[in-house]
């Protein structure tokens, strides 16, 4: 009778694992198959055409939802000179911009740096960041890692009616795991 039980809760021990990591595979499945989206164009929403912060033009190139939240990656036409964010922090992504076009000014933590094409700047997670267009027009590239809640951030101002109020810029940000620290940077 000892014997039957101790192999009964064996069989139970050893076949726990097993059930667990069925469990973690279904449910951290990434995408097996690779796509491709056309210059010019974005993934799943389109061209996203932000308000608030500034009115430039977001499109979704790789969505946190293809990674299962592990990386997104979007381009901005920027089309807002002399605007840009707020000083903000991202709680849980570190952020990398690639400037494709134009001129921007940036701000991490308290170093400033000029950037133009062809540069590329790194903001981790939990310092203070904000950028502002230079330049008529340009673009760039803008990398998370996690994913994180920007590209609902982006949905969410492109959705909007009107202009929001700072108050509600504030209160985006937060739904989206930022948090506004400061003014929005200007040029010098």
């Amino acid at each position: 009778m000892k014997r039957k039980r101790f192999y009964t809760a064996l069989i139970a021990l050893t076949t726990i694992p097993i059930f667990a990591s069925i469990t973690t595979q279904k449910t951290t499945k990434r995408k097996d198959k690779g796509f491709k989206v056309n210059a010019g164009e974005g993934r799943i929403h389109g061209h996203l055409k932000l308000k608030g912060v500034n009115s430039n033009i977001l499109d979704v190139k790789i969505s946190g939802k293809d990674t299962n939240g592990e990386l997104a990656v979007f381009e901005q036409t920027s089309l807002s000179q002399g605007r840009g964010t707020p000083l903000h922090v991202h709680t849980s992504q570190d952020e990398i911009f690639y400037i494709l076009e134009g001129a921007y000014y940036f701000q991490v933590d308290d170093k400033k740096y000029q950037m133009a094409v062809g540069d590329s700047i790194f903001l981790p997670r939990n310092v203070p960041h904000a950028w502002t267009q230079k330049s008529k027009t340009g673009k760039m590239t803008v990398i998370l890692q996690p994913a994180g809640k920007l590209e609902d951030f982006f949905v969410t101002m492109a959705g909007l009616n009107h202009e929001p109020t700072l108050k509600e810029i504030e209160g985006i940000f937060e739904d989206n795991e930022m948090r506004v620290v400061g003014p929005p940077l200007l040029l010098e």
